[in-house]
């Protein structure tokens, strides 16, 4: 449906001329526990202004039965996204009745069965734009309006929304609860619940303000929730941003859900956050990963205010919102929760993502140009996210931390159920601080690209060199070693802009550009400082070896340092890398490097050797410490690749492991899927696993194993599956590509390339965004040359953009690895 994409122009257009008030949205949802269903009654009641005499309401899904305009019936004209109306007046009562889709993709209203209990659980998730296959509305960020929303389900279920219940009318075995008017609301942040959640009560309370709390998830994983540490966690933020931003939490109440089969990380729906039950480990669980949750609870919490409280106008400032959510993230947890190493794991790990999204030919600047929705679709990615929360740290070394709060508080007060634009926020920044934020902006925000940072030595001089120049407040640390502890003697701090900065400073063993993490760039790392950390990087504090291992990573993926000599470093230090956010990065790492940098006859011996690394290490790793689980799950990861620990990988399944080691629901199939990627594990294995875990995740998890049997005819078979089987669940779709790919085993697969770019126009028109962008990324041929790629992309200059980008994408990671291979000096 072309008309689904709306566009920039259009969306401006259509908001200059309509004024929205109010929108009812009735939803019938008694028959969802039917699964012969598909779909669900919405009736959407739109009351607005107008000064137009027509405009179209957007809705997708099954059908639209009736359409009245101020009392008169109109003929249905609806194309399957947009419903046209016409004969506007002035003021307008437009009445829509329709039928939903329930979702399979995550897309819209999600409609999952728990195995464990039969029960039905249903839940939406809108952004950018499918709030629409919910409701008729006017599916764009500046068309704000106050929602009611009035849910019939089955008695017993609970039933949330953005707003607290108002009203229950019980009849039979039906409820129909009513709740609360929205303050003014963009339609992608509305939000349903539905389903026999579990559910643990709190309140906040700060001065005269009481907000209740509420933390669900599904019963069949209560006994993982951590309430407590939730509850605690909310607690500490909203106390937090309420004094940072001086404007009080305005949304009334604060449930924060766990979903299943769900495609984010979280969603800042105003008084009812959903997350991905992916937060909840079944099991064993390292407080690196209880760091992230935290990260992710404060980081949807201030899109309460940045986001939700003051919108963007259009998809252009998505970064207002998410930039800043990214960014306090990891400052409110430093500051207001035990999770004080937040900026050591951004350091490594966050500003990792952005880093390489802005080295593909794609990338944008933070402020971007967003032409329509499926450009939108693509933009939440490590630009707009990490790479936007690293330019505002810079930000506030610029104007300062007081000036920034200062800055973000009158924005508040002045946009307050609002729309911006970046000029907005520039106005109020730069009257608070009396710094030239225009500068600034096109420096930072309106320009794209990576800066790289090195010391250079002409005739004597040392010269502080940087590409893509831009300016930076910066600090370089000057280390000593010494008795084998490298220790930092001295701090510069440094302005600069141009291309070379003239610098006086004493010769160090390591020299650290931009210690204490204070901008955006590539640092690169002289020879001596190499050698230095090579011997001592362990001894360093952890942000400063945040920083190292940054550096040595971005050098890797750059062909600069050689990935051997990126590995030996690993192997040498990761041991003792007591952050374990920072181990599990550089662990991820170390195997990727292996398996995309080094030399195919390199390969093999090196997947061994890693093997035998993480088997080590995981012996060897204090009993029950979050170091040992991080081990073993790299050591599973590593044994899909190589067979030499097979005997000992069945010995952990049958209850012979490490002492101390919890080897939990997600690790036995993570170890029994490595053990079916190399042939060592049949079906019956496999069955047997499912029998003991006959779960939502190990049904997942038994999708994985099964497809990585490593024969042509089970990866023919599979791919098949990933491309043919409209019946796949995002997560059951996901884990059958994972099957096609495991192991590595290009091999098996390398047949069906031509297959791949035959399908994936065809993928790009029937399936979802969020499905097809899976398969396109997911099943990208890992080929040793850029002619198919490149012949397809010469052949399908008229695809749409969006596909278009992601298959670019993918070529230049493909370029990447073979220009780095190639360019492997062993050492």
């Amino acid at each position: 449906m072309r008309s689904a994409n709306l566009t920039r122009d259009e969306t401006a257009a259509r908001s200059a001329s309509i004024t929205v008030h109010t929108s009812r949205v009735e939803l019938d949802l008694r028959d969802a526990i039917d699964p012969d269903q598909s779909g669900f009654r919405t009736t959407t009641t739109l009351m607005f202004d107008a000064t137009a005499s027509e405009t179209w309401i957007d809705f997708i899904g099954e059908s639209v039965s009736r359409v009245s305009v101020n009392g008169v019936e109109q003929p249905v004209r609806y194309d399957g996204a947009r419903i046209a109306v016409t004969g506007l007046a002035a003021s307008n009562t437009v009445i829509v009745e329709a039928r939903g889709a329930y979702s399979r993709s995550g897309e819209g209203l999600h409609r999952f069965v728990d195995p464990v209990d039969g029960e039905t659980y249903l839940y939406t998730q809108y952004e950018p734009a499918d709030s629409r296959r919910v409701m008729a509305c006017f599916e764009q960020p500046d068309m704000k309006a106050s929602y009611t929303f009035v849910v019939s389900a089955p008695l017993g279920w609970h039933v949330l929304s953005n707003q607290p219940v108002v009203t229950v009318d019980e009849q039979g075995e039906t409820q129909t609860v009513e709740f609360a008017p929205t303050l003014p609301l963009s339609s992608y942040i509305t939000a349903v619940a539905a389903g026999p959640y579990h559910r643990v009560d709190g309140v906040w309370r700060h001065g005269d303000q009481s907000i209740e709390l509420g933390v669900l998830c599904r019963p069949s994983l209560a006994a993982f929730l951590e309430a407590d540490e939730i509850i605690e966690v909310t607690r500490q933020g909203l106390g937090f941003f309420t004094e940072a931003f001086a404007f009080a939490y305005p949304w009334g109440k604060y449930d924060q859900i766990f979903v299943p089969e769900y495609n984010l990380g979280a969603m800042e729906n105003p008084g009812l956050v959903t997350f991905t039950e992916a937060y909840l480990a079944r099991g064993a669980a390292t407080d690196a990963q209880r760091g992230a949750r935290a990260n992710t609870i404060l980081h949807e919490m201030a899109h309460m205010w940045f986001g939700d409280l003051v919108t963007m106008r259009w998809w252009d400032d998505l970064w207002l919102k998410e930039s800043f959510a990214d960014y306090m993230g990891s400052h409110a947890s430093a500051a207001a929760t035990r999770y004080t190493d937040a900026w050591v794991r951004f350091a490594a790990n966050r500003k990792a993502w952005a880093y390489q999204q802005d080295q593909l030919p794609t990338t944008h600047p933070i402020v971007a140009d967003i032409t329509d929705l499926e450009a939108a679709k693509l933009n939440f990615d490590g630009i707009t996210y990490a790479k936007g929360a690293s330019v505002l740290k810079q930000l506030v070394a610029f104007v300062g931390e007081e000036h920034f709060f200062e800055g973000a508080r009158r924005y508040f007060a002045a946009h307050a159920y609002g729309n911006t634009t970046l000029e907005d926020l520039l106005v109020q920044l730069e009257e608070v601080s009396g710094r030239d934020m225009r500068g600034w902006s096109k420096a930072w925000l309106e320009t794209s690209g990576v800066s790289t940072l090195q010391l250079h030595t002409v005739s004597d001089e040392r010269m502080l060199v940087q590409t893509n120049p831009r300016p930076h407040r910066l600090r370089v640390g000057l280390y000593e070693l010494t008795d084998g502890r490298l220790v930092r003697r001295e701090l510069v701090e440094l302005d600069i802009s141009a291309e070379k900065t003239p610098v006086e400073f004493a010769e160090a063993d390591l020299v650290l550009i931009n210690d204490d993490d204070l901008t955006y760039a590539k640092a690169r790392l002289d020879e001596r400082s190499l050698d230095a950390v090579e011997e001592a990087l362990s001894s360093l504090e952890p942000l400063p070896r945040a920083l190292v291992w940054s550096s040595l990573w971005n050098a890797t993926r750059d062909g600069e340092l050689p990935a051997e000599r990126y590995v030996r470093i690993v192997g040498a230090h990761a041991a003792s890398e007591a952050n374990i956010g920072l181990l599990t990065g550089v662990l991820a790492n170390a195997a990727y490097a292996i398996g995309h940098y080094l030399p195919e006859e390199l390969r093999s011996a090196y997947r061994t050797d890693w093997v035998a690394t993480t088997w080590n290490a995981l012996n060897e790793a204090d009993a029950g410490s979050d170091a040992q689980l991080s081990w073993a799950r790299a050591f599973a990861a590593a044994s899909s690749y190589d067979d030499a620990r097979a005997a000992e990988i069945r010995a952990m399944l049958d209850g012979d492991a490490p002492a101390g080691l919890s080897v939990d629901p997600d690790l036995r199939w993570a170890l029994l899927t490595a053990l079916r990627a190399t042939g060592h594990a049949s079906g019956e294995h496999i069955s047997a696993e499912l029998e003991r875990d006959d779960t939502a995740s190990g049904r997942t998890a038994s999708i994985r194993a099964m497809w990585a049997n490593p024969t042509v005819e089970s990866r023919t078979a599979a791919w098949h599956a990933a491309w043919e089987d409209d019946t796949l669940t995002n997560d059951h779709l996901s884990a059958t590509i994972d099957g096609v790919r495991a192991g590595g085993r290009r091999d098996l697969i390398a047949g069906l390339d031509d297959d791949y770019f035959a399908r994936i126009r065809g993928a790009w028109q029937d399936r979802s965004i969020e499905l097809a962008r899976r398969l396109v990324n997911g099943l990208f041929p890992a080929s040793d040359s850029l002619a198919a790629v490149d012949a397809w992309l010469e052949a399908n200059a008229d695809a749409p953009g969006a596909l278009r980008r992601l298959v670019i994408e993918q070529r230049d990671h493909l370029a990447r690895d073979l220009r780095v291979r190639s360019a492997q000096i062993p050492r």
